[in-house]
C-alpha cells in the first residue's frame, strides 16, 4: 500500500450532538452513527439529524446498517444527510450500490476467508473502502475484539480501514504493521457500551497522529 502522510480517524457509535462535536474538535475525521437497533450504540432519527447538524466542515458523517431493509435505509437517507454509508452485515454489492450513495463495506476477519477475493467483489465506484473487524459469532461489530494482523495483504483493491480491539496502548503498532488508510474505533475510546471518554478519544487520536 502507498504511503501517506497520516492515518485517517473514525470514531463510531455517538449518540449525543455535544459528544460529536468534541470528538471532531479532537481531531476526528469522521463519526459513525450506528442505524442497528440490537446495538446498545444504535441511535434514532431525531438524535443522528441533530448529531449530523452539529459537525463542522470537513468531518464526515458515516450511517452505520446491518442486513437492513432498502426501504429502512431510504427513510433514513430521506432524512438525516449522511456522507457515507458502511454495512456491516451479508450485504452484497448490488444491494450496496442501490442508494446511489458512496459506502464502504464492513468483513468480519476468519481465517477461511480469502479477503483479496472479497474485496474484489466490491470493487465499483461507489465503495471507497473495505473495513477489517474482528470475527464474533452473532455480534457484527464493536465487540472490543481484535484479529490477528499477521498476514495481511499488504496491496489491496479498496482503500483499507482497520477497526476491531483498537485503543491507545496499541493503535501505533497497528498502523505501523497493516498501514491502513484509516482507523476505526469505538469500544476503545468508551467508559461503558455507547458512553465515549473524551480523554480516551483524545489519548487515541494523538496515538495515530
Amino acid at each position: 500500500m502507498n504511503q501517506h502522510l497520516r492515518t485517517r480517524v473514525k470514531v463510531c457509535g455517538l449518540r449525543d450532538a455535544q459528544t460529536a462535536r468534541a470528538v471532531a474538535q479532537a481531531g476526528a475525521d469522521a463519526i459513525g452513527l450506528v442505524f442497528y437497533p440490537p446495538s446498545p450504540r444504535h441511535v434514532s432519527i431525531e438524535q443522528a439529524t441533530e448529531i449530523v447538524a452539529s459537525l463542522p466542515a470537513f468531518v464526515m458523517s458515516v450511517g452505520l446498517f446491518v442486513n437492513e431493509s432498502a426501504l429502512v435505509v431510504s427513510s433514513v437517507l430521506e432524512k438525516v444527510p449522511l456522507d457515507l454509508l458502511q454495512f456491516h452485515g451479508d450485504e452484497d454489492l448490488a444491494y450496496c450500490s442501490q442508494f446511489g450513495r458512496p459506502f464502504i463495506k464492513a468483513v468480519r476477519v476468519k481465517p477461511d476467508l480469502n479477503l483479496l477475493e472479497y474485496a474484489q467483489q466490491f470493487v465499483s465506484p461507489l465503495c471507497r473502502g473495505l473495513l477489517l473487524d474482528a470475527w464474533v459469532d452473532g455480534v457484527p461489530g464493536g465487540t472490543g475484539h481484535s484479529f490477528d494482523w499477521n498476514g495481511l495483504p499488504s496491496e489491496w483493491p479498496l482503500p483499507l480501514i482497520l477497526s476491531g480491539g483498537l485503543h491507545a496502548g496499541n493503535i501505533a503498532q497497528a498502523i505501523k504493521q497493516v498501514r491502513p488508510w484509516a482507523v476505526d474505533v469505538s469500544s476503545g475510546v468508551e467508559v461503558s457500551k455507547g458512553v465515549k471518554d473524551l480523554q480516551r478519544v483524545d489519548a487515541f487520536i494523538r496515538a495515530v497522529i
